[in-house]
């Protein structure tokens, strides 16, 4: 399959030559070494992201896709927490084109959705992902082609997808609302039982809010993708003085592990959460384990996080097949879903016939593959993301 620029396939076999003829003249593929042995391939990866991120791709990764290839030695580094960790990814990448190099030193980048904003004004990306073998099951998501307003196709694979979900006690809620139409009822109906953290302390009830004005204007496409226009958020007020009288019969948390601690002591029976951090809590003994989750509709906001190229990799074709061992539909599974409690970065469909009949009890309870596909929905574009934020502050906690 070609890639969407001129004469890609020529393009792409010239930059694997100068990648291979700079990997020799740097004494990457040398066979004369004193011990007869051919020395490996160092295959550079970094990642954003928290420390789990380093745990993983030191301890997990680097180990699995050594085994299978022998002739390769994985090297992570990591360079931090959010933004700021996919700003410092960015500027090593930009620096290296700015410097003329023949060849960048990061193989592999794993990157927030707020780094495609960045990079794709810079030129400094591959369009590699139309080559490999598991696009198939990455074509049709919407992550897979839009960040932030920014058109990503061909640039990114999804590695995985973190969602917001309500999670709810079945003790005291056997029959969940299913929207955001029917939780407003119910809500008046048991004052004080749902809670989330407003805007303060953590995305998952930023993402809530965010849901809210998706749900309340109908608007989802233009805020994810585009055009900005200020007729767009016109009828905020409205949608947020509304929010603000849905907050009168709900609690507000200290963040997303004070919702997640109140559902634990009963204080609340409904909140949002993140998946993830749902599971590690019922594995950690940290939350009732009778719990369960719901994505309501429309929909939920989540993020992933991108394997992306640079444009000048030094060991292209490792680059290529490290990107396509971790979205392959085996491995997506195994860690991915199993080991990390995400949501595969790939069509969860494809992913399903792999994952454990215990992973699949525990993370597809309750939020199946097609809930994912349809109401798994992303962050509007920076510019509407912090006009939100601002009404809320205005109409919200000072309306």
């Amino acid at each position: 399959m070609s890639l969407a620029i001129p004469n890609s396939k020529a393009l792409i076999a010239a930059i694997i030559a100068i990648a291979i003829i700079a990997g020799v003249a740097a004494g990457l593929y040398l066979t004369n070494q004193p011990s007869g042995e051919v020395q490996k391939v160092r295959l550079l990866v970094a990642t954003a992201g928290d420390v789990n991120m380093l745990a993983l791709f030191q301890n997990v990764v680097a180990p699995e896709f050594e085994k299978r290839y022998p002739q390769v030695e994985v090297s992570v580094i990591h360079t931090g927490p959010g933004d700021a960790g996919s700003r410092t990814i960015f500027e090593k990448l930009k620096a290296a084109k700015d410097a003329g190099k023949a060849c960048w030193d990061i193989d592999v980048a794993i990157v927030h959705q707020i780094f495609m904003t960045w990079a794709m004004q810079e030129d400094i990306l591959l369009p590699y992902a139309k080559n490999l073998s598991t696009w198939k099951n990455a074509k049709d998501l919407d992550i897979a082609k839009n960040a932030l307003g920014v058109n990503v196709e061909g640039y990114v694979m999804p590695m995985f997808r973190s969602q917001i979900a309500i999670a709810y006690n079945p003790k005291y809620v056997p029959n969940p609302p299913k929207s955001y139409e029917e939780l407003v009822e119910w809500v008046k109906q048991h004052p004080g039982k749902f809670g989330y953290n407003g805007i303060k302390g953590g995305m998952s009830g930023v993402g809530f809010v965010v849901g809210w004005v998706y749900w309340k204007t109908g608007l989802y496409d233009v805020y994810a993708k585009g055009p900005l226009d200020e007729k767009h958020m016109a009828g905020w007020e409205k949608v947020f003085q509304e929010l603000k009288e849905f907050n009168k019969y709900v609690r507000i948390t200290a963040g997303n592990v004070g919702t997640l601690d109140m559902l634990n002591k009963e204080e609340i029976w409904m909140g949002p959460v993140w998946v993830d951090m749902f599971y590690t809590f019922i594995s950690e003994g940290k939350l009732n384990p009778n719990m369960r989750l719901i994505l309501i509709s429309p929909g939920l906001p989540g993020q992933p996080m991108y394997f992306v190229i640079p444009k000048k990799p030094c060991n292209l074709e490792w680059a290529l097949k490290f990107v396509e061992f971790m979205t392959s539909p085996e491995i997506q599974a195994k860690i991915i879903v199993e080991k990390y409690n995400w949501y595969p970065g790939i069509d969860p469909n494809a992913v399903m016939p792999y994952v454990s009949e215990e992973a699949k009890q525990r993370l597809f309870r309750d939020i199946t593959p097609e809930d994912l596909k349809t109401k798994g929905l992303v962050f509007p574009l920076n510019r509407y993301y912090q006009e939100m934020l601002n009404a809320y502050i205005k109409y919200v906690e000072g309306g």
